[in-house]
Formats: structure tokens, C-alpha cells, sequence
């Protein structure tokens, strides 16, 4: 019988989409360091855990000049687990404050309502873990666990090993409402120097990161989400942290910028990103850019045990100025910038 031309053409754009379909998945195989896009998750509800950048049961511990925006809390535990912050009692004794943290600093054992606060806050973080734990992967056991140099999009990634990242580091890609959740059955591990890059607008509110064993962040380490730890999460000397930090153990911290952009004020905000510094690592200048022209009034230096070091006095600074730092000894600094009532925190590596 003989074929109609309709049945010729017919079969050739069949035969076309399958030589089609057959690439498609050829192109994520050949495409080194990323993965295709997936429908975006629904984000993982954080309840009153939410409200708290760190929240641990058993204790927050802290050596250097750390800089936390945001609420911290304890809880079952009482406030002589939150060490290392020089607390001081609010007089209602519902929560304390220090000069560590621009925010409220609660615990188990103070003045109701906190009590029932706290444990709400711990039950719903305890809701979120599982709530991560239980979605269903996208991708499963990718780059057998190693992110270094590596791109993903949106979508739920689960491993049965643990996650490193060197430092390389990853870089994470999505639009602001993309969600991610990394499903982690050991460890995370960021190694020394290794940064999380954000790209096309992706937010750290919605990257979660379920970790059934330790979340460790090396020296000088930069991390961006939301852990969500069975165990403790560790954050070394000079790590940054853009996020928040929910452990159903204890929290260690050590010299760490520390904050969640949602808790910012717009002040904050406007210094948080109007700021820069170069270079960085730097040997005996470091130049201090003010590209949003906020009215800055004084620049503290710390070292990594929380020493002052010095103070700049930057009312008379315009777009720039150049800090001498010969005289400091090789090591990590927190340059503490205010302005008004509003401050920053940058981390400056002193080679």
C-alpha cells in the first residue's frame, strides 16, 4: 500500500520528536556543574521557629566579636546554656540583651511569656525538620554529594551520604521565589574559604537545608539558607551567615557575622548593602566604598577573640576611604560600621 504524503510527514515530525526527546536529557548530561530546572517546591513552613536566627534546645555558645542580627533562644534549657555573650537582663525578665546581638536574646527559664514561647518555637522547628525531611526528591544522590563548582536550580536534592563543598564553593540559581531543600542523611560541610554564591535574585529565606548529622562551616566560610540540624551546628572562626540557624542540639559560634536580610531594618539594609571593601584578603590598605552615600560615624576593629583593636572615627568620609592596616598582625578582623543607629558587620582577612 502506498504511503500519503500526510502519512509521510506524519511520521517525520514522530521520528523528529524523538530524536528530540532523546537529546533533552543528553544536554543535562554533557552541561558540566548544573542542573535542569525543576517546578519550584512549596516552601517549608517554619512556624514561630521563624522569628529566631539562632534557636537551639541544649545551649549557644560563642568565642570572638561575633555579630548577630536578630533573635537567639534556648530552650529546653536555661539561660546558663547561652555562653559567651555577656547577657543583661531586660527588668521584666522576659528576655536579656547584648552587644553582640541587635535583637532579643531568650531562654527557657525566664519570666512567662517566654516559657511558652520557647517551646512552641522548638516544637515548630522540630515540625519544619520533618516537614524537609519527608519531600519528595527531585534529584537523588547528585554529584555523589559534592557541590564544589557546582550549580542547582530549584528543587527538592536528597542524599544518603553527606554534602560537602570545598573552596570552590557552589553557586545556587533561582528567581526570589524559588525554594530549595537539601535532604542531608550525615554531614554538611563547608570547608575552609568556601562561599555559597547566589544568582538570578535566588533568596537565602528560601533554601533550606535538612541535616541529619553536624552542619560544619570552616574558617572564613560563607554560607547562605536555612539549617535545619538534628544535631549541632558548627560555625568556626570568621564564618559568615546569611540565614538562620535551627538546631535540636547546640549552636557554637566563633567571630561570625551572623544574620537573615527578613530581620533587617531598612536602615540596616541600605548600610548591609551599600557598603564594600577592597581588597579583601589585604596586606597593608584596605579602601572602604559607601556607594549608597549613608552618613557613616565610626568604624571598630576586632580581632577573632572579640579584642577592639581600634576605632575610626568616619564622620568626615565621602564615596571612599583608605585604612591603613600594616600595624595588624596577619589574621581574620570584624570591622564593625555604624551609622545612625544602624550597623554592619564585614569580615576582613589580613594577610
Amino acid at each position: 500500500m502506498k504511503k500519503t504524503s500526510t502519512q509521510s510527514s506524519t511520521k517525520k515530525t514522530f521520528n523528529n520528536m524523538k530524536c528530540f526527546l532523546g537529546i533533552v536529557p543528553l544536554i543535562a548530561l554533557i552541561i558540566p556543574g548544573s542542573v535542569l530546572s525543576q517546578t519550584s517546591p512549596a516552601t517549608v513552613n517554619l512556624g514561630t521557629s521563624g522569628n529566631f536566627v539562632i534557636l537551639a534546645k541544649t545551649g549557644i555558645s560563642n568565642t570572638g566579636a561575633t555579630s548577630i542580627v536578630g533573635d537567639i533562644g534556648v530552650s529546653p534549657n536555661n539561660a546558663t546554656s547561652i555562653t559567651g555573650f555577656g547577657l543583661v537582663a531586660d527588668p521584666s525578665n522576659e528576655f536579656s540583651t547584648s552587644s553582640l546581638v541587635t535583637g532579643k536574646v531568650y531562654a527557657a527559664n525566664y519570666t512567662a511569656p517566654t516559657p511558652a514561647k520557647m517551646t512552641a518555637a522548638v516544637s515548630d522547628m522540630q515540625t519544619a525538620y520533618t516537614n524537609a525531611a519527608g519531600r519528595a526528591p527531585d534529584f537523588t544522590e547528585l554529584y555523589t554529594g559534592d557541590l564544589t563548582g557546582k550549580t542547582l536550580t530549584t528543587g527538592v536534592y536528597k542524599w544518603s551520604t553527606g554534602v560537602l563543598v570545598s573552596a570552590g564553593g557552589f553557586t545556587i540559581s533561582g528567581s526570589p521565589t524559588d525554594v530549595f531543600i537539601f535532604e542531608i542523611a550525615q554531614n554538611l560541610t563547608l570547608a575552609n574559604g568556601a562561599t555559597i554564591t547566589l544568582s538570578g535574585g535566588a533568596k537565602s529565606s528560601n533554601i533550606f537545608w535538612q541535616v541529619a548529622g553536624q552542619a560544619i562551616l570552616g574558617t572564613t566560610s560563607s554560607f547562605r539558607g536555612i539549617i535545619l540540624c538534628q544535631t549541632m551546628i558548627n560555625i568556626q572562626t570568621g564564618a559568615a551567615f546569611d540565614g538562620r540557624a535551627l538546631a535540636q542540639s547546640a549552636v557554637t559560634l566563633d567571630g561570625n557575622s551572623f544574620n537573615v536580610n527578613s530581620t533587617l531594618g531598612l536602615a540596616d539594609l541600605s548600610l548591609e548593602n551599600g557598603i564594600t571593601m577592597y581588597p579583601n584578603p589585604a596586606q597593608n590598605n584596605v579602601t572602604i566604598k559607601n556607594s549608597n552615600n549613608v552618613k557613616l560615624d565610626q568604624l571598630a576593629i576586632y580581632d577573632v577573640y572579640g579584642r577592639l583593636i581600634n576605632t575610626i572615627d568616619l564622620r568626615d568620609m565621602q564615596q571612599e576611604k583608605i585604612i591603613n592596616m600594616s600595624d595588624l598582625t596577619p589574621g581574620i578582623y570584624m570591622l564593625h560600621l555604624q551609622s545612625n543607629g544602624a550597623k554592619t558587620t564585614k569580615r576582613l582577612i589580613k594577610n
